[in-house]
C-alpha cells in the first residue's frame, strides 16, 4: 500500500470543498485527462464520478465509486482503470488546529493485473504520483480559500 502525507496550511472543510467537487478531479489526480460527468449526489456513497485516463488516443473510459465518506472527515473510493485493473484510495483529512490539516491518502490495487504484481516498486510509482496529487490539491485548497474570504468580504 502507498501511503502518502503532507501538511495544508488549509483548514479542513476547505481541502473538503474541493474534494466535494468531482469537476475538479482532472485538476489535481495526477494522470486523470477528463472528468467526462459527475453524479450530482457526489460525493455519497455509491455515486459516480466518470473519467478519462491517459493520454489520446490511448485515453480510458472509466469511472471511480465512492465507497465511504464522512464529509469533512474521511472518502474511500473505487478507482478504476480497466483492462489494467481497479484500486482503492483513502483520503483523510486529520485537523491540526483551525488552519492546519494533514492529509493521509492511501491507495493499493484490489483487482486485475495491477493487483497480481503490488509490490515495493509499485508502492514507490503511487507514492511519487500521489506526492504531486497532494501539492496539486493543496494548491486547489487554498485557492478555495481565498474565493471564500474574497466572496465573504
Amino acid at each position: 500500500m502507498a501511503v502518502t502525507e503532507r501538511v495544508f496550511n488549509v483548514a479542513a472543510p476547505e481541502i473538503y470543498a474541493v474534494l466535494a467537487d468531482g469537476w475538479t478531479y482532472s485538476d489535481w489526480v495526477v494522470g486523470t485527462a477528463h472528468i467526462r460527468s459527475v453524479d450530482g449526489a457526489w460525493p455519497a456513497p455509491g455515486s459516480h464520478l466518470h473519467h478519462k485516463v491517459g493520454p489520446w488516443p490511448l485515453s480510458i473510459r472509466d469511472k471511480s465509486t465512492v465507497l465511504e465518506c464522512d464529509p469533512g472527515r474521511m472518502m474511500l473510493t473505487r478507482v478504476r482503470l480497466w483492462p489494467l485493473g481497479e484500486g482503492h484510495v483513502r483520503i483523510t483529512l486529520i485537523p491540526l488546529d483551525t488552519t492546519r490539516t494533514r492529509v493521509r491518502m492511501e491507495e493499493h490495487f484490489v483487482g486485475g493485473p495491477l493487483s497480481w504484481v503490488e509490490n515495493k516498486l509499485n508502492d514507490l510509482v503511487l507514492h511519487r504520483r500521489n506526492v504531486e496529487a497532494l501539492r496539486r490539491l493543496d494548491d486547489l485548497a487554498r485557492a478555495e480559500r481565498s474565493t471564500d474570504r474574497q466572496v465573504g468580504a
